[in-house]
């Protein structure tokens, strides 16, 4: 028998898989959008709880707190985490399966580089949650104009 050589398609590791794939570059843009998202998110309760007063102070009568401005506390928060989950898992992936690190694809380069302003606004969003829930317990006042 006649000894072969390995093909060089095994050899020279081009039959590894590729990196830059739909799921990677889905995953990567996923972190930025849902920084995006969780801050927008969670300002808006501010927003929320304006119109709240206002409807309150324009009917001279406490009106039930809305539920929205809770989800919107809630979900900001939830964003933000997710953001950080995504990118983690993403250089997981990464590193299982190609050998690479975060920064070494520029899917994995976006990630890595946008979580950073995720871990910078949680503290925001969850002080943003706090107030919603301390806005809730406090009321408003109603004004002079209401009996």
């Amino acid at each position: 028998m006649a000894a072969t050589s390995p093909s060089p398609a095994t050899s020279d590791g081009t039959a590894r898989p590729r990196a830059v794939t739909f799921g990677t570059v889905t995953a990567a843009l996923m972190v930025p959008l849902m920084i995006v998202a969780g801050v927008a998110t969670s300002l808006h309760t501010q927003e929320i709880r304006h119109e709240w007063a206002d409807r309150q102070r324009g009917a001279c009568r406490h009106l039930p707190f809305p539920v929205a401005e809770y989800a919107a506390g809630w979900g900001g928060a939830i964003l933000g985490v997710a953001a950080v989950a995504v990118c983690v898992l993403l250089a997981r992936r990464l590193r299982g399966r190609h050998g690479l690190r975060l920064g070494e694809t520029w899917p994995g380069l976006l990630a890595g580089t946008t979580v950073w302003f995720s871990v910078l606004a949680i503290p925001m969003e969850l002080i943003q949650l706090y107030v919603v829930y301390s806005a809730a317990a406090s009321g408003i006042k109603l004004g002079d104009g209401c009996y």
